[in-house]
């Protein structure tokens, strides 16, 4: 496996430190790599803090992810003096580890990250197909999982189609988010949320070689949404003949 000159993209971490360290040495990440992360850092898993100090100490880059930005949400309330007690305790906890270098990097966060040498790009959630980059929504970028019929984005899974499968270039995008659909390879856009913090796996994507390689979680650290709950059900039945 070549240990240099390598752009890694790996999926939502959420605060799996221990299976990201797991993945850098299966992957050998050197000086030389690129890491693009695909956001949401944090939240849900076992030590976001860990994972933002991870990113940091190996000089990785990261797109902004609808939970790290909750995180900064909850930050920007509490010192203004807004209320935030509102905000779940796995948020306060975390914040009460980051230190104003942490806030700083979170805060410095882009929507896309470029990827020239691939032709590529890394955005959290997705792109609208057929809007120009600059004219892409911020809450789409975030949170969209599908487009409905009539081309708009949607954050529900029922309401259209991946929006992946309908993207057509020039870049090729990757994305993470959307852990119900799991790993999605389309033409042009590659999804890299397995799951991790619901027991299933962390993924990478190495360029220019094409490699995938995932690591497999710990255990589950939260309970899957009921979307998500369902398809593993219904998976399980399968595998099980029933």
């Amino acid at each position: 496996m070549a240990t240099s000159a390598r752009t890694i993209l790996i999926g939502d971490v959420h605060g799996c430190l221990d299976e990201l360290e797991e993945l850098r040495r299966t992957l050998s990440i050197s000086g030389d790599d690129r890491v693009i992360l695909v956001g949401d850092l944090v939240a849900k898993g076992p030590d976001s803090a860990g994972v933002i100090a991870w990113a940091r100490a190996h000089r990785a880059e990261s797109v902004l992810g609808n939970h790290d930005e909750v995180l900064l949400r909850y930050d920007e309330a509490r010192r203004e003096d807004r209320r935030a007690d509102d905000a779940p305790e796995a948020v306060r906890k975390t914040a009460r580890k980051l230190d104003d270098d942490d806030w700083a990097w979170l805060q410095s966060l882009p929507l896309l990250i470029a990827i020239p040498d691939h032709h590529a790009l890394a955005v959290h959630a997705g792109l609208v197909p057929g809007v120009p980059l600059a004219a892409q929504r911020r809450e789409d970028m975030l949170t969209m999982r599908s487009i409905r019929a009539d081309g708009t984005a949607t954050k529900k899974l029922e309401d259209g189609v991946p929006w992946a499968s309908l993207w057509t270039g020039p870049e090729h995008v990757y994305f993470g988010h959307d852990a119900v659909r799991g790993l999605q390879r389309h033409l042009h856009a590659t999804g890299l949320d397995t799951g991790c913090v619901y027991g299933g796996r962390l993924t990478a994507f190495t360029l220019p070689d094409r490699e995938l390689v995932s690591v497999k979680a710990r255990r589950a650290y939260a309970e899957p949404g009921k979307t998500l709950a369902a398809r593993q059900v219904i998976g399980q039945k399968k595998r099980e003949g029933r």
